[in-house]
């Protein structure tokens, strides 16, 4: 326990766990939901163990027995303790109680939602302040009020970038030598194809065209491509294509499985604009895991940067540099309420890659560049969107891979991807 090392996510949860009856801590797996939840657990029911699965078939009050805060480990593995849960806080149990933790939802389980006594937290991969390869001069919580100063310096470039999208946000990958840890995520998208998927209730006749298909999803990441235009790079040059259904229980797999985590398209709530696209921003849980699935290691992806490897226009590796950001964005935002959605017009002659929406409307639009240098190009679409939305748009930002952070003579603020934080 002493070698613990704090979450952002763990702020949230000393404030609200205490005082909720029961809530659920949900993400893929090795993010490090069991090591948070044991931080404050008193009782732990490891459901992947079969002895403990037999003792809570047999006896569901167990759960309310046993001294809290208890934690609920692998839920998934008996879904019908669900149930159980909601019906103990139906019935009383005392505030704190519950800790559930999962890394996917059962296909076909008959789970209520818990709304009203079960309160659901994501927890992601490590966001880059999480990895403290720097500390972090710009809070997110405070651009959404409209505070805080610019500034600040970053030693990081962009090698330094790359090796974080490669070494990925999962505690356990990220320390190892580099070899070690391609070869662990590479067992990792192995378990999801040959186990993960089983698991769920998912037939894999065919694993390749499973992994081509989640290879063509990584190819298209920070992108909205078609589902279709997807399929159609996972099968080109095969005669026997998956039928469109086949890859659309992919990608509910996946989502169950919290592998997916894509941007939503932003719809304002006042009538400032029209004609927006309502398609998502396509992005694993980890960038990482994007990078192994095209098969580029840190080297290769500075070769990529030459020449575009993506289904749309752009470089991958610009692509993933916008994914890791999105990752940390995430986690950041939800710290402080707010939720992440992307801007694009239907005919695509404007986009802002992040808005990031307080529960009131307002909002902080971010560009995320591959540069060490902002000119005024890059900050086009947000001029234009201060323009349709005026008052409601709290800050504009540009992130970027230079040094400094500063403010424009525009207002528009620069800030290096490792100063942005909670």
């Amino acid at each position: 326990m002493g070698s613990y090392r704090r979450r952002i996510i763990d702020t949230t949860l000393d404030e609200l766990q205490p005082h909720l009856r029961a809530l659920s801590i949900h993400g893929p797996k090795g993010v490090g939901k069991t090591a948070t939840a044991m931080q404050r657990a008193r009782s732990v029911v490891d459901l992947s163990l079969a002895s403990q699965r037999q003792i809570v078939r047999a006896d569901p009050s167990t759960l309310t027995s046993l001294p809290g805060p208890v934690l609920v480990d692998e839920w998934q593995r008996l879904p019908e303790v669900w149930d159980h849960i909601r019906h103990a806080v139906d019935g009383g149990s005392p505030p704190g109680h519950f800790i559930i933790a999962g890394s996917s939802t059962p296909r076909g389980a008959v789970v209520h939602s818990g709304a009203g006594r079960i309160v659901p937290m994501r927890m992601r991969p490590l966001s880059l302040a999480e990895r403290e390869v720097e500390s972090p001069t710009v809070s997110v919580a405070n651009l959404l009020e409209a505070g805080g100063d610019i500034a600040g310096s970053s030693q990081l470039r962009l090698a330094d970038y790359v090796e974080e999208i490669t070494a990925s946000g999962f505690p356990a990958i990220r320390q190892l030598p580099a070899r070690v840890r391609r070869a662990e995520l590479d067992a990792y998208l192995a378990n999801v194809v040959q186990r993960e998927f089983p698991e769920q209730g998912y037939v894999v006749r065919k694993p390749e065209s499973l992994r081509a298909w989640l290879a063509a999803y990584a190819a298209a990441t920070s992108s909205t491509t078609a589902y279709t235009k997807i399929l159609d790079a996972a099968t080109a040059g095969i005669q026997d294509k998956p039928a469109k259904e086949t890859t659309l229980s992919y990608r509910d797999a996946l989502s169950s499985l919290w592998l997916l985590d894509p941007t939503p398209a932003w719809i304002p709530g006042h009538n400032h604009l029209d004609r927006l696209a309502q398609s998502p921003k396509h992005q694993l849980a980890d960038p990482a895991l994007a990078a192994r699935l095209l098969g580029l290691d840190a080297p290769a992806l500075l070769r990529a940067e030459q020449g575009s490897t993506r289904l749309t226009e752009g470089t991958i590796l610009g692509a993933l540099f916008e994914h890791l950001a999105a990752l940390s964005l995430h986690v950041y935002a939800e710290a402080a309420e707010a939720r992440v959605y992307h801007l694009r017009t239907r005919n695509g002659d404007h986009e802002v890659d992040f808005i990031v929406q307080r529960p009131d409307g307002c909002i902080l639009a971010i560009e995320v560049k591959l540069a060490d240098r902002v000119d005024d190009a890059d900050v086009r679409h947000l001029a234009w969107l201060k323009n349709k939305v005026g008052g409601d748009l709290i800050d504009a930002v540009v992130v970027y891979a230079g040094e400094y952070a500063y403010r424009r003579r525009d207002g528009i603020a620069v800030v290096p991807l490792a100063l942005l934080g909670p």
